[in-house]
């Protein structure tokens, strides 16, 4: 419906306005910033109206470049906005842990209960070591930790062995008749 120009300078107040179109009912140029219709009454008083900035400052754009009618964008993004962002990389791949220093570390701890194993997860810890060292494989503290606790549950078992010898060599020099201990 295509409604005439009003013969005065004034809009006609009983026509819908379109923000997007001027008086003539023409399409708005995309690159013209809208002004919304002022109230005759208030522009003959002087007085800003509502939405009206005071003195002769312009109005601030709606959007970063302006007001800019809703066909003039892509048709993509004239319904549904910008598109999301992509999800992001999942980075590299984590690095895998060296099995050797495991079992090192295990057989370690399990030396406190066997005695047997600990040197063998020392020994496994110093392998599993160089092994990091060539590949660059995780596992470098858990190697070390059973290095560390290999080699000193070892140190205890070799003195406990000899204390206990020395005990039972003690007893049997002492029980034998006429020993003077």
């Amino acid at each position: 419906m295509s409604y005439p120009s009003p013969s005065s300078g004034w809009p006609d107040p009983t026509r819908p306005q379109d923000p997007w179109t001027n008086d003539n009912n023409e399409q708005a140029d995309p690159g013209q910033q809208f002004r919304p219709p002022t109230d005759p009454a208030a522009a003959a008083s002087g007085q800003p109206g509502p939405a009206q900035p005071a003195g002769d400052a312009p109005y601030p754009p709606t959007g970063p470049y302006g007001a800019v009618p809703p066909t003039a964008y892509p048709a993509p993004y004239a319904t549904s906005g910008y598109p999301q962002p992509a999800y992001p990389g999942y980075g590299y791949p984590p690095r895998r842990t060296n099995s050797l220093a495991i079992a090192a570390l295990v057989l370690s701890l399990a030396g406190v209960v066997t005695c047997i194993t600990a040197p063998v997860g020392a020994i496994l810890g110093h392998v599993a070591r160089k092994q990091i060292r060539e590949n660059g494989e995780d596992g470098e503290g858990m190697a070390k930790a059973g290095i560390i606790v290999g080699w000193i549950l070892t140190g205890l078992t070799v003195l406990a062995t000899a204390l206990y010898l020395a005990v039972i060599a003690y007893v049997v020099v002492s029980s034998e008749p006429g020993s003077t201990i």
